[in-house]
């Protein structure tokens, strides 16, 4: 591959997908690396005072300064913007920054969202409490249904929210269905993708206006760093979503950058493996506990959409056990292998409450609404081998009486 081969677009985009996620966005300096230059800088130089000016008013190519651009972090949103098929890509230091930031850059004062109710508890908190305190108003739907959709529509309504499968519900919403209804009212459709990766969803595939994910869950996923990325159209990701992260400075570093880099590079292979993994213990749990919520098995209630519009339901789903909080917390307090932690992505396999950590923040009534009830977990599949975590669950289960 010659030195600007994965920046040049008429080539990238003829690639499969596999390849995308190793060579594209590759800019390599005249040394010739193989891995991705690393470059730990927060300003740049010019050879003139004339070409610094030149710069600054956009009529030269070039860097200013590492708040609005680094070679390491292009050569990131190049590769996420391929692999997602859009235009243009920003990455930021961290999911919520990109959540953020996809969000406030193209509302104002007046303006109405409507939001399905299943989002990580985070992201509830954007819409129900840091909206509001802008004059912005959000209306929380269940999005599983594209009548709450329409009905919830106002002549205010700017922007559709919403995340599937959703964290930690396992709610999928009908992208297709919501962002058609959203192009047709011009309402701008922004989709978190983080569950799924671009490798099993691209919700631009069906019709989502943007993209926004957490780049430390699966992109990175091996539980090493913070990261963020939007997706959109370059006059999106170079207009409102510019100067919002010019001025207010979410950026992420060099070093994030280059990690995530590598992280893609074994995306692909992870994800399907942690997939597979999750759908045997999946089927092992469904025996033993309540309920389970795996977008990947026939009981789920939206099995066949999940089916239609993904290519694996992915390593992270929800189980009822019973008995509240405190036979939830005795069964993660009996695990050995599986750690209890709020994290997911990672390639290690994870469990959490979250009705006690992620979405503590969403109040009692709140969460019941959605169905994060006390005797709710969440597990991040791994890649460990499959019969090591079904044997410690096993343990674990039999400990409370499962």
């Amino acid at each position: 591959m010659k030195r600007n081969t994965g920046q040049n677009r008429d080539v990238t985009k003829n690639w499969r997908p596999a390849t995308q996620a190793i060579r594209s966005g590759t800019m390599r300096s005249e040394f010739g690396e193989t891995s991705e230059a690393l470059f730990l800088t927060s300003g740049y130089t010019y050879d003139c005072a004339e070409d610094a000016a030149a710069r600054f008013n956009g009529e030269q190519a070039g860097m200013t300064y590492s708040r609005l651009q680094n070679p390491t972090v292009q050569m990131l949103e190049e590769r996420i913007a391929i692999m997602e098929g859009a235009e243009a890509c920003r990455a930021t230091a961290s999911g919520m920054a990109a959540m953020t930031a996809a969000l406030l850059c193209q509302l104002e004062a007046g303006d109405h969202v409507v939001a399905s109710r299943a989002l990580f508890g985070s992201c509830r908190w954007l819409t129900d409490s840091l909206l509001p305190k802008f004059g912005i108003d959000t209306t929380v739907v269940d999005g599983r249904d594209i009548e709450n959709w329409e009905k919830a529509i106002t002549p205010k309504t700017k922007v559709f929210f919403f995340e599937t499968p959703a964290n930690p519900t396992m709610d999928v919403i009908d992208i297709r269905s919501v962002c058609d209804l959203a192009r047709a009212k011009g309402i701008t459709s922004v989709v978190d993708n983080a569950f799924a990766t671009n490798v099993l969803q691209r919700p631009m595939d069906y019709g989502a206006d943007v993209v926004a994910y957490s780049a430390t869950k699966m992109m990175d996923g091996q539980g090493r760093v913070l990261a963020g990325a939007v997706c959109g159209t370059e006059e999106f990701i170079e207009g409102p979503l510019l100067a919002f992260t010019r001025n207010t400075g979410p950026t992420l570093s060099a070093f994030n950058a280059w990690v995530v880099l590598k992280g893609l590079e074994t995306l692909d292979l992870r994800i399907r493996r942690q997939s597979n993994n999750a759908l045997e213990v999946g089927r092992f749990l469904e025996q033993r506990v309540e309920k389970i919520l795996h977008p990947g098995l026939p009981s789920h209630p939206q099995h066949n959409l999940a089916m239609s519009q993904m290519e694996a339901a992915g390593p992270i789903f929800s189980l009822y056990v019973g008995g509240g909080r405190k036979r939830a917390h005795s069964l993660l307090n009996a695990l050995n292998l599986i750690d209890i932690s709020n994290n997911i992505g990672d390639s290690r396999s994870l469990m959490c409450h979250p009705s006690s950590t992620t979405h503590h923040g969403l109040g009692e009534e709140a969460r019941v609404e959605i169905g994060i009830t006390e005797d709710m977990l969440r597990i991040n599949v791994g890649l460990e081998d499959p019969v090591d975590l079904i044997g410690d669950l096993d343990q674990a289960l039999s400990s409370v009486g499962l």
